[in-house]
């Protein structure tokens, strides 16, 4: 009947009986009865039914009417099949009465377009781009260059009215306030061109993705791959769970059984959840057990449930947060604004003190006219552009941009910049299990077979490489190779390079790890196949393929076999299966010479514990097993004494097995995880695992990739299990939620800080978690202030050795699911997987993992260590010029009324020089000695001891120099005063103050050599030639200063004709002297720290320890020491 409905339906050109809004509605309702009331709606419409779909569908209605009233009914019931019955009639309607499709020719190609004009296209309109001039707004707010725009203005307005003197033409006069004018718009237009160009390469990156998201639908009679994006409603949706398809809109279940789908995704349930026809398939599950199914699309798009969730996201541009996130800058962005409001107030008052001074000495001293007031005024003024420290937000631009396009290649794709330098202070990473500490990828990694259980605790080795050099006998290897090669579905394939290696498979992801392992022992599965009657699909023996046999797998079973024909006459059956189903059906043993023998009980028993103990390492265990069997077998035969799980009778030919072995099969670790973690570690960051899989999964997992140590363990030599955990090192996400929430006032659940408190300091794995717990988690970690109470931390340390980092926590959170996007949100960092997240979830986050893997986590920490660095190194660099510019510009004032150094040339020093310095600084590559010291502090200075040693040291040298040169310099070199030569004629400079200029530009470029070290290293030139950019910088600002030096002339200040040979060795002189005098300094500096007091010395110690948290470890915290706090 149904069949004869598909094609009338097809056949007519009819209206649909319903709308998006409805089918949108059964989406959310997801029930029996709301599909039901959808059909009844159909039959109520005005819209013409044929009269047999008038019929069924009115039969449909009656029979549920009948049985609804006493619904819900015991399961195997007959009401409860008809119940069923009416779920598959009623979903069957649906497609061919309301959607006009079918199940076995689905819909016309020609009435897409019509499908899409009335029910909406499977896309959600993408995230609004942040406009260029929205960026550049945003990139303004920055103090320094507002600070930076106020003087630009002020200086061209003074310089270009009352600054001029009488009949004086300006010509460059406002070339000072236009340059300076010109480095903020320098600095907002690369920054806003940024992260312009940020949102377009994540934009790439979605449409690269979203290309490679195809399904199967049928149409016009044909199966046909099409684009998630090309879906629409009435598709019949072709999927399995051997390509683990995800579902890309909402659906009704019409045809399959034991469809099991993963809707961790969207509910946070991680348990698998089973679907009947008749049950609506939510967009952005997947389908995880089971064999293929037909699903009929019901909502696309805004309509459907995840879409309704991401266009809400879009909407609101931000995720509803119950926990009261509140967005803050980056630890990085905070210490600058600091920083630079200081410095600013610091510039306003030596501005300020200039021309106070200038005023005094000029007016009361020397009685200079009062229209002298404005060149006091220009005066003071060029004291505050030498301390603003106008590279500073250049250098940080660069730094960022610098380290965000190497973090790209390096697998990271930084969406938002501050994010590098963030990461750098991370102290804690949440991560995912599945593909991030996981390859994603099912693997053989233990094999119990001949009485020695092969179990591989290495990650980086492969079971058949261990087993091997274990030395298997080859008899046994190569009859396990035998069974798993016929014993597999032909879908299952390996696809080999022209090296022999697997490049990449397909099909059922157990069978696929199976085959690897015949592969990875040096066996061909096809060779085996090919020559063995009963198996072979091709070659000569190809016509014996209907004399064997094969038993499908099926979960009534659970075990499938295959019967091929032996050498000597006769059948054997190989199996495959459940561990405990193989194994209870087994009654003698193979040994590694394949001598059978009797499976006594203390056998059996050796074998479960083996299965035990894999099931307890969180691996999936099968049996593998053989019986042979004589010519005259009926293979049909049904055991009267053996059953099937589901109690019905099982095939003869599938008892009285031989046991050959038992298999482990697990996700297994990425090779380069445990480094990366140990790494993690010795940085000082914890690494906590948040799973949804069970607790021994997750603490087998954990052990392996070294987030659980051995002293995590009450018996540190015993399994490693969960219930061999101590206190609060591993807890389910239910108990978690019951001991971090608690009922307020109103019977309301609140979270409670206090309770997070106490267990947060211990957990290391979080298991059986939901989105929810991730956000929970992030939270409390976030908003903890259990480092500002001492006794606690005193108490935690001497009762369990657990140090606690001396600040806020900063959170780096991992994600791939949309109900992932409020924890990625509220972290500090968010991570999603770019293979395997959903697109809200990237949206969501911060960095987006090209790899998915958690070794690229911790690239991003050494880069954005490497980003405070860098901009360490260039603010050591800036504050040791601004320091003697102003000194030297104020030394002027007080001496002159005037600055040695032209607005001019401090501009050049301070703008360009210092861009092309903030560059070569933040193109310093890094090191892996950056992951060896704790994360810094949200609120320790940028500016460290060792910093201000180098930074005071230099600029009293220069100054020094600067100075000498000042009041001696005419006599030295026998050349007139620089402040005669100005007072006497406009326009012209001096030799002496041209020596000046070059020697303060030389001592720079040198001491720029000297900035690349921050910790008092004598080796400065160390890793020099391994940053090229910075050397072609460095030659390109020396070729700069030679070029303004001998041809600058009144443009910049400097004497006609440039310097001498012997001025320009002295000044070359003096800038290599600051070589010399940075060593001078590091050798003064390391004497002193053993002067150091004591609480300097015990800061120290503590910054080390934090540093090396896992080689202490978590010991069992003992309650009977006596804390004097408590």
């Amino acid at each position: 009947e149904f069949d004869r409905m598909e094609a009338s339906s097809l056949e007519k050109n009819v209206e649909f009986p319903v709308t998006a809004r409805e089918l949108s509605q059964l989406s959310q309702d997801r029930t029996l009865q709301a599909l039901v009331h959808t059909l009844e709606d159909v039959t109520q419409e005005e819209t013409p039914l044929l009269k047999s779909q008038e019929e069924t569908t009115s039969a449909i209605l009656e029979r549920f009417q009948e049985l609804q009233a006493n619904a819900p009914y015991p399961e195997h019931s007959k009401e409860q099949e008809e119940w069923d019955r009416i779920s598959q009639d009623a979903a069957h309607a649906l497609a061919t009465v309301v959607l006009h499709s079918s199940l076995e020719n689905g819909i016309p190609q020609s009435s897409v377009e019509a499908r899409k004009s009335q029910f909406g296209s499977n896309g959600i309109a993408a995230k609004p781009l942040d406009s260029f001039l929205k960026l550049c707004w945003e990139a303004l707010q920055d103090f320094v260059l507002c600070m930076l725009l106020v003087l630009g203005v002020i200086s061209i307005i003074v310089e270009t009215t009352i600054g001029l003197p009488d009949g004086e033409p300006c010509g460059t006069c406002w070339l000072e306030g236009a340059a300076i004018l010109v480095s903020v718009g320098i600095v907002v237009l690369v920054t806003a061109g940024i992260d312009y160009g940020k949102q377009f390469a994540f934009i790439r990156l979605s449409k690269s993705l979203q290309g490679t998201n195809t399904k199967i639908v049928i149409r016009d009679g044909v199966q046909t791959n099409v684009t998630d994006e090309d879906i629409v409603v009435g598709d019949i949706l072709l999927v399995n769970s051997h390509n683990q398809a995800s579902i890309p809109a909402d659906c009704v279940l019409v045809q399959g059984i034991d469809l099991k789908l993963n809707e961790s995704s969207l509910t946070g349930e991680s348990k698998l959840i089973s679907k009947h026809p008749g049950d609506v398939v939510l967009s952005g599950t997947t389908v995880a057990q089971g064999g293929s199914a037909k699903l009929v699309v019901i909502s696309v798009g805004i309509n459907s449930v995840a879409g309704k969730i991401q266009a809400q996201v879009y909407e609101s541009q931000d995720y509803v947060d119950t926990l009261g996130n509140t967005s803050e800058d980056s630890p990085l962005f905070v210490k600058l604004d600091l920083l630079a409001k200081q410095i600013g107030m610091a510039g306003t008052i030596a501005a300020a003190i200039s021309f106070g001074v200038c005023c005094l000495i000029g007016f009361v001293f020397k009685g200079e006219p009062a229209e002298r007031l404005v060149y006091y005024l220009m005066v003071s003024i060029t004291v505050l552009a030498v301390a603003v420290p106008e590279g500073l937000p250049l250098a940080v631009t660069l730094a960022l941009a610098f380290s965000s396009n190497q973090m790209m290649k390096e697998q990271n794709l930084v969406k938002h910049l501050d994010a590098c330098e963030t990461m750098g202070c991370a102290t804690t990473i949440c991560t995912d299990k599945t593909g991030t500490l996981t390859a994603n990828k099912m693997t053989t990694r233990a094999l119990y077979a001949g009485s020695t259980n092969y179990l591989v605790q290495d990650p980086a080795m492969h079971l058949g490489g261990y087993i091997k050099q274990e030395g298997i006998s080859s008899e046994l290897l190569e009859l396990i190779a035998q069974l798993i090669s016929i014993c597999t579905m032909d879908e299952t394939v390996l696809y080999l390079n022209d090296q022999g290696q697997v490049e990449r498979s397909s099909g059922n992801p157990t069978e696929v790890a199976l085959l690897q392992l015949v592969h990875d022992v040096d066996f061909d599965y096809e060779k085996i196949r090919e020559s063995t009657k009963g198996r072979a699909q091709s070659g000569p023996l190809a016509s014996h393929l209907s004399e064997g046999k094969q038993f499908g797998f099926s979960s009534a079973r659970k075990m499938m076999s295959w019967a091929v024909l032996r050498e000597g006459g006769g059948y054997r059956v190989y199996c495959k299966g459940a561990q405990e189903v193989i194994v209870a059906r087994c009654t003698m043993v193979v040994s590694e010479t394949l001598e059978t023998s009797e499976l006594t009980n203390e056998k059996r028993e050796e074998w479960s514990d083996t299965a035990l103990a894999y099931s307890r390492r969180g691996m999936r265990c099968l049996g593998l097993a053989y019986r042979d069997v004589p010519k005259d077998f009926d293979l049909d035969s049904l055991s009267a004494e053996v059953q099937n799980s589901d109690g019905t009778e099982a095939y003869e030919a599938e008892t009285e097995l031989v046991a050959v072995g038992l298999v482990g099969i697990e996700d297994p670790l990425r090779p380069e995880v445990p480094d990366a973690i140990a790494k993690c570690y010795t940085a000082g960051i914890d690494v906590r695992l948040v799973t949804g899989d069970n607790p021994n999964t997750a603490v087998s997992i954990a052990s392996q990739a070294g987030i659980l140590q051995p002293f995590h363990f009450v018996d540190p030599e015993g399994e490693k299990v969960a219930t061999n955990l101590k206190k609060n090192v591993m807890m389910e996400g239910k108990t978690f939620r019951d001991k971090v929430y608690r009922m307020d006032e109103d019977n309301e659940l609140e979270f409670d800080q206090t309770s997070f408190d106490r267990i947060w300091p211990h957990l290391r794995v979080l298991a059986r978690s939901s989105p929810d717990d991730k956000l929970t988690l992030a939270h409390g970690l976030n908003q903890s202030n259990l480092y500002a109470d001492a006794g606690a931390c005193k108490r935690l340390l001497k009762r369990c050795n657990i140090k606690i980092f001396p600040d806020r926590q900063v959170v780096a959170m991992t994600g791939d699911g949309t109900n992932d996007a409020p924890a990625l949100k509220r972290a500090d960092i968010g991570f999603a997987m770019g293979l395997t997240g959903t697109q809200i979830a990237k949206d969501a986050a911060d960095i987006i993992l090209l790899d998915d893997n958690f070794a690229s986590i911790v690239t991003a920490a050494k880069w954005g260590r490497n980003v405070y660095t860098s901009i360490q190194k260039f603010l050591q660099f800036q504050l040791t010029v601004n320091f003697s510019a102003v000194v030297t510009a104020l030394t002027g004032s007080f001496a002159y009324q005037t600055s040695p150094l032209a607005a001019i040339q401090l501009l050049w020093v301070n703008l360009l020089m210092d861009s092309l310095a903030s560059l070569a600084l933040a193109s310093e590559p890094p090191v892996e000695e950056l992951l060896q010291g704790p994360p810094v502090n949200r609120t320790s200075p940028m500016i460290t001891l060792q910093m201000w040693a180098n930074i005071i040291g230099q600029a009293l040298y220069q100054i020094i120099v600067v100075m000498l040169l000042l009041f001696h310099g005419p006599e030295w070199f026998d050349i007139t005063p620089g402040d005669v030569i100005e007072d006497e004629s406009f326009g012209h400079s001096s030799v002496h103050y041209t020596i000046i200029f070059n020697s303060f530009v030389w001592m720079q470029l040198f001491n720029e050599v000297n900035c690349r070290k921050l910790n008092g290293e004598f080796n400065v030139f160390k890793g020099l030639l391994n940053n090229p950019l910075f050397c072609g910088i460095l030659f390109v600002t020396s070729v700069l200063q030679i070029i303004i030096v001998q041809f600058g002339s009144f443009a910049f200040h400097v004497s006609d004709g440039g310097l001498s040979l012997k001025y320009w060795g002295v000044c070359l002189g003096f800038g290599a002297l600051s070589l010399i005098v940075q060593q001078i300094i590091n050798a003064l500096f390391a004497a002193g720290e053993h002067y150091l007091p004591w609480r300097m010395k015990k800061r120290l110690k503590r910054n080390y320890s934090l540093s090396r948290r896992s080689i202490n470890g978590l010991s069992e915290c003992d309650y009977s020491i006596p804390i004097k706090d408590d």
